[in-house]
């Protein structure tokens, strides 16, 4: 799944690196401030993506002695930081460039007519030119990103709309937005720059770099507030779903308690749960684990001492114990691997055994009881 985000990062990066360039050879001489946005548009983006890559590669390093279950989570701090900062920095770059070209507005005159080899053009030609590319860019990295979401959404079964609502991976969301966000400004300045020189009124150009500014603040937010939820230990309630459902179908638990989970990163989620066993369950086939034990123990040492009385009874002791030791280390290696297998996602198990509950109803129970009243 990292590969699948990596190479829609990657792609991005090379995309919006080279529409940055373009946007900005073109924003001058057009004298546009959609134009002008745009650039910064394709910057913010260029930068941000490239703090993606940084947090996919930080995110994918293994457990160590400071990080117990991995790096995972500095995946959502680099994107928390990209969409906070980046963004807003885009959007108050771009509302800034729009008042100034607002206040100039009496002061603006028709772009230059370009000379270039001795050929004169018209520059707004060479702006749609660009803008033209930029579209094709941005649809077809727009195009890569959403195939990938796709078939992650796929892989969950759940469709991709609803999945945009329940993020996993939320710098795959973040390329997805972003080029969605970069394809609408791509289509608002080509319009804006068009109903400037329809109209001969300079505003509808302003207007809509204005528009650009506001989607990269609403990007901004959007983005900052999915990371800052992933990154606020929230629980993974598909995870303790299926843990539910494993330890009702499983014969030998009674009932379970305190189950928690947190979700390190879309790959890795912690569970903790705690369960009682059910008595009668439990003890079947136990006695002769405990015998087996025992002939094992014995069988360890001279003959000469194997009737020993003290030795045998220690024996016995021991034997009992290791069983149930046994058994209970069975059980949640049980439920540990069925739980992984209905939610692969779960990294970390933590089951604690709180005890064996007795069931009044039981045959064993019923006998005890008429022991005693005799």
């Amino acid at each position: 799944m990292a590969s699948g985000s990596r190479r829609a990062v990657l792609t991005a990066i090379i995309g919006n690196g080279v529409l940055t360039v373009l946007k900005f050879l073109v924003a001058v001489p057009t004298q546009s401030a959609a134009m002008m946005n745009e650039a910064v548009h394709s910057l913010m983006d260029t930068l941000n993506q490239i703090f993606l890559l940084i947090g996919l590669i930080q995110g994918e390093r293994a457990a160590d002695q400071r990080y117990a279950f991995g790096h995972g989570q500095k995946k959502y701090l680099w994107n928390l930081w990209s969409a906070i900062g980046l963004f807003s920095i885009g959007c108050g770059l771009g509302l800034s460039h729009a008042w100034h070209a607002w206040q100039r507005v009496d002061e603006a005159s028709s772009p230059p007519i370009m000379t270039v080899a001795g050929f004169s053009f018209d520059p707004m030609w060479l702006g749609g030119a660009v803008l033209v590319v930029a579209l094709l860019v941005e649809g077809y990295v727009l195009g890569v990103a959403w195939r990938e979401f796709k078939t992650r959404a796929q892989s969950e079964g759940i469709s991709p709309f609803k999945k945009l609502f329940r993020p996993s991976d939320p710098t795959l969301l973040a390329i997805l937005l972003e080029d969605g966000v970069a394809v609408t400004g791509v289509v608002f300045a080509a319009v804006g720059i068009l109903m400037s020189r329809v109209s001969g009124n300079i505003l509808w150009d302003i207007a809509f770099s204005v528009a650009i500014a506001v989607m990269l603040g609403v990007t901004a937010i959007i983005l900052g507030a999915i990371n800052m939820r992933l990154l606020s230990a929230v629980r993974d309630p598909d995870a303790e779903a299926a843990f539910e459902a494993v330890a009702k179908a499983h014969r030998e638990i009674e009932r379970y308690h305190d189950l928690r989970s947190i979700v390190v990163d879309e790959t890795h989620t912690v569970l903790v749960a705690e369960i009682e066993l059910r008595e009668e369950a439990m003890l079947a086939g136990l006695r002769d684990r405990i015998d087996r034990h025992e002939r094992v123990l014995i069988e360890a040492v001279p003959e000469s001492r194997r009737e020993d009385a003290g030795l045998r009874g220690y024996a016995a002791d021991r034997a009992a114990v290791q069983a149930t030791l046994e058994r209970t280390e069975e059980l949640i290696d049980e439920l540990e691997a069925h739980l992984k297998e209905l939610c692969p996602r779960v990294s970390h198990v933590t089951i604690e055994v709180q005890g064996i509950i007795d069931n009044p109803s039981s045959t064993l129970n019923a006998e005890f009881t008429e022991l005693n009243h005799i």
